[in-house]
């Protein structure tokens, strides 16, 4: 479904992305890891045409995304959930929701159908329809920002850092909504820093350090030391975590 081909970011004089390779399979979940720093909410810009690459290339199911326009890629069936949640925080959580799905759906019809869909998978924010987006706590407002992006009803889903600053029971209950997604035939593309998250969550993982792709593959495959030898770059050099 996604295709990345050798691709090179370049932000003033400092390299972020340096060739970077990647393929994401129909209805796969994959993982980038690594550090702060290492490029992956880069990566995941420039997937969706707002940073825009000095070389390679980017395809969404054979055709090129380069020099498209963000909502133009958005109604490709690309959807990114942002790191660090971007809501609009003076609006009701309706008002979020019904945003999310207004480009995007054709009649007010759909708008309700989508609106469903995404309240039984997050079955928490029925409640809050009503109330101002800004109100609501961490946990609840990264389950809206979620919840909005689908409303654009992606076939693919990006997710930068979701489980970011959140309690692990919070966590708990996101990443058991995106095993339902997932069941339901979504791809998804998933951003995180946490490798034991990866190794039970998804189908195969890239390890990205100072912009480049350290170690790939399945995620069953890959141990928690080659994992975090190659987050730290201590691949290859006989060191035990």
């Amino acid at each position: 479904m996604i295709e990345v081909k050798n691709l090179r970011v370049v932000f003033g004089q400092t390299p972020a992305l340096h060739d970077v390779s990647l393929t994401v399979q129909t209805g796969e979940v994959v993982a980038i890891v690594g550090t702060n720093g290492a490029g992956k909410s880069t990566l995941l810009l420039s997937l969706v045409g707002i940073v825009k690459p000095v070389h390679g290339e980017i395809l969404f199911e054979g055709k090129t995304l380069l020099n498209m326009a963000p909502e133009d890629i958005v109604r490709m069936g690309i959807a990114l959930v942002p790191e660090r949640r971007h809501i609009f925080q003076g609006m009701t959580v309706e008002e979020n929701l019904r945003l999310g799905g207004c480009s995007f759906c054709k009649d007010k019809h759909e708008v309700k159908e989508m609106m469903e869909y995404v309240l039984d998978v997050f079955p928490a924010l029925r409640r809050f329809l009503p109330k101002r987006a800004g109100g609501l706590s961490g946990g609840e407002q990264q389950m809206l920002t979620v919840a909005r992006a689908l409303m654009a009803k992606p076939r693919a889903l990006l997710l930068d850092e979701p489980s970011l600053g959140l309690s692990p029971l919070v966590i708990q209950g996101l990443f058991q909504a995106f095993s339902r997604l997932r069941e339901g035939g979504l791809t998804i593309l998933l951003v995180e820093q946490s490798v034991d998250r990866v190794l039970t969550f998804a189908d195969r993982a890239y390890v990205l350090r100072s912009g480049r792709v350290e170690l790939e593959g399945a995620s069953g495959s890959l141990s928690k030391a080659e994992l975090q030898a190659a987050y730290f770059g201590l691949a290859g050099k006989g060191v035990e975590l």
